[in-house]
């Protein structure tokens, strides 16, 4: 899992967790995870794609107003699951990567004194 889908699914489920039914618009998005826009809305169709998320359009005029309309983003409950798991493997994976490379600078040293 790359840096920029565990930062958009950190974000996701942490208002998942406060309120089940809240969502997200795509800016809200990237403000929480610091992403830009055009790498931030690919991930967001990804997951769509995948069915972990829903989207609905807001339903305003934006001449009234002045601003365009706001595409809202929510978990589903398959999908909070889901991201769950692969934040949870995505962990594991990258805590046996630092202990294998732990363990090869602490070989490297041994055999560098010996």
């Amino acid at each position: 899992m790359t840096t920029t889908v565990r930062l958009v699914l950190e974000a996701l489920l942490q208002v998942w967790d406060d309120d089940p039914t809240a969502a997200l618009y795509g800016l809200e998005i990237t403000a929480r995870t610091g992403l830009l826009p055009g790498t931030t809305y690919p991930i967001l169709q990804r997951l769509l794609d995948h069915g972990w998320l829903t989207d609905e359009w807001e339903d305003l005029d934006p001449r009234e107003a002045a601003r365009p309309r706001r595409r809202y983003y929510q978990l589903t409950e398959d999908g909070a699951s889901q991201a769950r798991k692969a934040l949870e493997d995505a962990s594991t994976r990258s805590d046996a990567r630092r202990l294998a490379w732990a363990r090869g600078l602490d070989a490297a040293a041994r055999h560098e004194t010996a």
